[in-house]
């Protein structure tokens, strides 16, 4: 489907057609090229999300290739989004000195995030990459194995098996109980809901942005009309929470995944 609806069904226009709502195929998009019965192809989100890629490094390329004390409008702008991350974030969760090394990755993290949702709104694009859950699943893998390492790395095997489980000798008899669910939490529930909050926030967001912008031309028709222009104040109320809800959704999962490093760095005790 090129549209996530039929253009020639209105609101009684005679033809009997009913309201024509979002559907899975919103979602779904055929291959640019390849084969999808291969699993062998290239579709419209792995082109917006290979143009975000694109776009952050073309900016950041831009405004830092020749830096200057006094920074013109871009860098001061690249500057202002980096430092944001840095302070606002990294050095907020896990402090300057342990955080230093962490902040390109979570810049980086963040920007992207941050433009895969923006597609929603992008005219011609229209679709946030991170509805599709295996993007958000992808990062939160990224950052689950780095949580890991990190831990392991610190703690050694024992001592990061004990920051993972909660250990504390001090529970007494509920101890195993406590650390089969510090367990459970730590290694399966938060890469889960780290992934999932972000694509759930998306996919909402989308739909209803589908549903509210599907409504308008489909009840622009008699009567009809009235409704219609209502249900366009909608899109424009909508999509102005959308710009807020994406930037909003890149903040917490940078924010997120700097927790995690943060409990995996603390002395176990």
């Amino acid at each position: 489907m090129t549209l996530a609806f039929d253009i020639n069904c209105h609101f009684e226009d005679g033809t009997g057609c009913g309201f024509p709502g979002p559907t899975l195929y919103s979602f779904l998009f055929k291959p640019i090229f390849g084969d999808a019965d291969s699993n062998l192809y290239f579709n419209k989100t792995m082109l917006l999300a290979l143009l975000g890629s694109l776009v952050i490094v073309a900016f950041f390329w831009a405004a830092f290739r020749k830096p200057k004390v006094v920074p013109g409008k871009l860098q001061m702008v690249a500057e202002a989004g980096y430092d944001f991350v840095r302070r606002g974030i990294v050095y907020e969760t896990l402090g300057k000195k342990e955080g230093e090394k962490y902040v390109p990755f979570m810049v980086a993290t963040f920007f992207f995030v941050w433009i895969m949702n923006l597609w929603s709104i992008v005219p011609l694009a229209q679709f946030p990459v991170t509805a599709v859950i295996a993007y958000p699943a992808g990062l939160a893998l990224v950052i689950y194995v780095m949580w890991m390492s990190v831990t392991f790395k610190r703690h050694g095997f024992v001592g990061g098996f004990k920051n993972i489980t909660g250990y504390d000798k001090s529970l007494g008899p509920i101890l195993p109980m406590v650390m089969v669910i510090e367990f459970f939490s730590n290694v399966i529930v938060r890469p889960f809901t780290h992934a999932v909050r972000l694509f759930a926030n998306m996919f909402a967001g989308h739909t209803l942005l589908l549903l509210f912008t599907i409504a308008s031309w489909y009840l622009l028709n008699g009567i009809g009309i009235a409704y219609a222009g209502v249900s366009f104040v909608m899109v424009i109320v909508m999509t102005a929470f959308e710009l807020f809800i994406q930037a909003v959704q890149a903040y917490v999962f940078v924010l997120l995944a700097c927790s995690f490093l943060q409990g995996a760095l603390a002395e176990h005790h």
